[in-house]
Formats: C-alpha cells, structure tokens, sequence
C-alpha cells in the first residue's frame, strides 16, 4: 500500500521525538553519525530501481536527519523538521510515503530544497523498522515530479527497507556480542592471572580425546616442560607410582557416581604433594562423561605441617607419659619426707613449677630444641630480686633437647630454691655464678655447667640429705652419662653439671 500526502504535521511531529522510539534508535546504532559502506549498495540499488538521482538509508533523530550511505549528494545530515522522511515514519510499518510533486504538496512546498537547490520534485520512502520502532527511512528523490508510479517499484523499494532493518539489527546484535566476547575474554584472561598468581593449576579433560588443556601453573606442578599437547596418560603417569592407583580409584568413582572428586597425592619427579578437586562438567546423550573439569593446588608445605603436627602428637604423647610419671614419683618422695600438707604443697607446687616451665618453653618450640640462656632466665628469675646483678653467666650457646631440658630445669629450681631459703640468694649482696661450656668429649657434645654460690651466710654440709639435694642429683638419670655434684664449701655450694646434649 502507498499512503497519500494528507497526514497531519502533528502526528509527524509527535513519531519525531517519541521517547521509546528514540529510545530504540539509540540503543541499536548508537553511531548514527558515522556513514556506514555495508548500506551503500542498498542505497545504490534503490536509485538504480528508480533511475533516481539521489537515494538515501537515513537515520532520523528529534533534531537531525543521519545520511548512514548516499548516493547523488555529499551531504552527511539534515535537520529533521525540515525532511520528507520525518513524515515518512510518522506512518504505519512497511508503508512507503510517496510525493509525487513536492511543489504541489502543502507540507514540502515551501522547504528550502525544494523552493531552492537542488529543487526537490519527488520523493519515495519506506521507513525501517527496528523493534517495532520506525528509525529511519530508505528513500528516493528526483528534481522531476512523477505523476504515475509503477507499485512494483514501491514494492522493491519495501523489500530494500526490510533488508536495511535487518542488516541493523545483526550489526547491532553482532556488536553486542563482540562486547559480550570481549567482556568474557577479559574476564577469562583475569580469572587465569589469579590462578597462576595462586598457583593454582586448573584443568579440561576431553575424556573421549583423552586430550588436557590446562595452565602453565598446572604443567609447572607435574614438573612438565610447556607444550601445546597433554594427554591424560603424561598427566598419570607423573603421579607417584604409590599414589596413582589411589587417584584413579577416586576419579572413576566420582565419574561413574557424579559426585567431586577429592584427592591429594605426590608427583614422581619433584615429590611434592598436590590436592586435585573436580567434577564431571559435560556427559553424553547416553550419560557418559566427555569432559571432566578440576583444579590443583600444592599442598606441600600442608602436608609437611600435618606431619610434623602428628610427630608432636606422638613426640607430646611420649612427653606427658614420662611427665606423670616424674610427677606422681615427685609427689612420693615429697610426701616421704614431710607430714606437714602446707609444706608438702609449697615444696611439690614449686617442682610442679619447674617442669611446667620447661614444657612451656618446650611446646614453644615444637618440643625440638631450647637455650640454655631460656630455661636459666625462666628457673632463676622467681628467686632473685635482680636478676642482672644477682645472677652472672658465663656461656657458651647451647641447645638442649627435651629430656636435657626438663630434668636441668629441676636441678636449676632446687638449687635455686636451696640457694633463696639458706645460701646466697637469702642475702641482699649474695649471688650466683654460672659457667657453663660445650666440650667435645670423643666425638659427642657434652654441656659442663658449674653453679657458684657467693657472697651468702657460710655454708655447713647438712648431716642429713633432704629430697631437694636427692632430686638434684637424680633429676638428670633420663640423661645417659649425666652427673651433678655438689660441694658444700665454706665460701657457698658449688654444683657441677655434666650433660651429653
């Protein structure tokens, strides 16, 4: 159908600057002032069908009129209110507006391309339609008024406008997916930075190909040289040969089951231990599964806490067994030498003290090894009431092991408590000296430490040992070839320690 020139100029006006129009046309050629050659053959094609001297594909916003291709003119835009094709989308979809002389029709007759150059008689145009929305025209004009129209060429001229439409739409969609592509590409490309950042291996398995893609964080962890090709065999057999059976145990009953897959195990060649997880992502028509989908991670340094964690649990284990036991034949022997229980508790609490002194200092440390200069400071610092000037060392930089550590601390505590009720730490001007050296004795290190007491009241050897002197020198029998001695000299007790470290 063609429509005659008598719409009103309102309803054109109105179509010009409806929102949701405009709205669509934004949306689908958001550079409708860029001239576009993929609609020069169109507009060709119309001036061709015509015998016309100028044809259009236009875009028509609420102020201007886009040219997107031209034929017969070197204009790039017009202002809208002063264009035919305004009219032309003021009409229904697909119906082509025809002005067979503009100079005869009151709407175009006074418009200065047709009153003046290049003095415009007819016109053609057919709107495009994009989402139900008219956004702009295809048209024809000629400087002669044609008074008899064949319908075949307004016919044409629909299906150039249907085309123009559509090849508008696939652009836009095209390039709405190009950004979509490249908004995935960017995201792809992050997500593989922060899984190499991570050291994370992630990995594809093709299932049927037998073919794996996967990151160079993932080939770095199965000690494998970059390449372009993996296959699920070089990716097996990298495995520990211990651990392989184990692995594909687990990913054919996650495949079979379509449960995750869950598995630590070590790699031959570097020995490190790495935690695979994964699922399967695709399956068949017929359920089996074509791609399988995991990452990696290295859980070496995991896995050597967790040992060690288990050989503290045994190392602890063997510790408190040997401890109850020194303390329940503590807890004997302080009872065998006093009836009185507040005597009895201040005595054991203090020996109580000791050990639990070196055990702290002992779990800070994993129960490996600790200073000497430690458990001196943490078993005599309670008995003195200045430590810089009541206790003066004099050292080597010795370890000692946990037997080494407990049983020395309780020889220090009874010394140091023997030392703060009767010898020279009793006296504000009395001190301790302690000289303690590591000596090679055939081949193995052994620790002589001498205990000094100073400036106290003169010393008397007792008539009768007491438990602390029987403690001091049994503290260290756990200790193979340790000794202790103490001498009463007149001048203050002198301990001397021997322990193999």
């Amino acid at each position: 159908m063609t429509r005659k020139n008598n719409d009103p100029q309102t309803a054109a006006t109105a179509t010009l600057t409806s929102a949701q129009r405009l709205g669509v046309l934004h949306s689908v050629v958001p550079d409708m002032a860029e001239p576009d050659a993929d609609f020069r053959d169109l507009a060709e094609i119309a001036a061709s069908l015509f015998d016309a001297p100028v044809a259009l594909v236009t875009l028509v916003d609420a102020k201007h009129q886009w040219f997107k291709a031209a034929v017969g003119t070197d204009e790039k835009h017009a202002p809208s209110a002063e264009s035919f094709c305004m009219h032309t989308i003021a009409g229904s979809s697909d119906e082509a507006l025809i002005v067979a002389d503009a100079a005869a029709d009151p709407r175009f007759a006074r418009q200065p391309r047709v009153v003046g150059a290049p003095f415009l008689r007819f016109y053609a145009g057919v709107p495009l339609v994009i989402d139900e929305q008219p956004v702009g025209t295809i048209c024809v004009f000629d400087v002669k008024p044609r008074l008899d129209l064949a319908p075949l060429l307004v016919t044409q001229l629909q299906r150039l406008s249907r085309i123009a439409s559509s090849l508008f739409k696939l652009k836009h969609e095209a390039h709405q997916r190009a950004l979509k592509e490249a908004a995935l590409s960017r995201e792809e490309q992050r997500h593989a930075m922060a899984l190499d950042a991570a050291n994370v291996g992630s990995w594809l398995w093709d299932v049927r190909s037998g073919k794996v893609s996967c990151n160079q964080p993932m080939l770095r962890m199965f000690g494998m040289a970059p390449t372009k090709s993996v296959h699920a065999r070089d990716i097996f057999s990298a495995i520990h040969h211990d651990d392989r059976a184990a692995t594909l145990s687990k990913l054919r009953s996650a495949m079979a089951q379509d449960e995750e897959y869950d598995g630590t195990f070590r790699v031959a060649s570097t020995g490190r231990w790495l935690l695979g997880r994964g699922r399967v992502h695709e399956r068949d028509a017929r359920g089996k599964p074509t791609l399988f989908l995991g990452i990696n991670i290295d859980v070496t340094e995991e896995q050597g806490a967790a040992q060690r964690t288990r050989l503290l649990l045994r190392e602890l284990n063997h510790r408190v067994k040997n401890t109850l036991a020194m303390l329940q034949s503590l807890a004997r022997q302080t009872l065998r030498r006093t009836s009185d229980p507040q005597e009895f508790m201040t005595a054991f609490a203090g020996r109580l003290q000791a050990i639990s002194e070196a055990h702290g200092l002992l779990s800070d440390h994993e129960w490996g090894e600790i200073r000497l200069s430690a458990l001196l400071a943490k078993q005599l610092a309670p008995h003195v009431r200045d430590y810089e000037k009541q206790v003066e060392i004099h050292k080597d930089e010795i370890l000692l092991g946990p037997d080494q550590a407990v049983g020395l601390g309780l020889v220090l505590h009874e010394l140091a408590t023997n030392a703060a009720k009767y010898g020279s730490l009793s006296v504000p001007g009395g001190k301790v000296v302690l000289t303690a050296r590591g000596v090679d004795e055939d081949g193995h290190r052994v620790l002589h430490m001498t205990w000094t007491e100073v400036g106290g009241p003169p010393v008397d050897e007792p008539t009768r040992r007491g438990f602390g002197s029987i403690l001091i020198e049994r503290s260290l029998d756990k200790v193979m070839g340790s000794s202790v001695k103490v001498e009463y000299l007149r001048a203050g007790l002198t301990a001397i320690v021997r322990l193999p470290l």
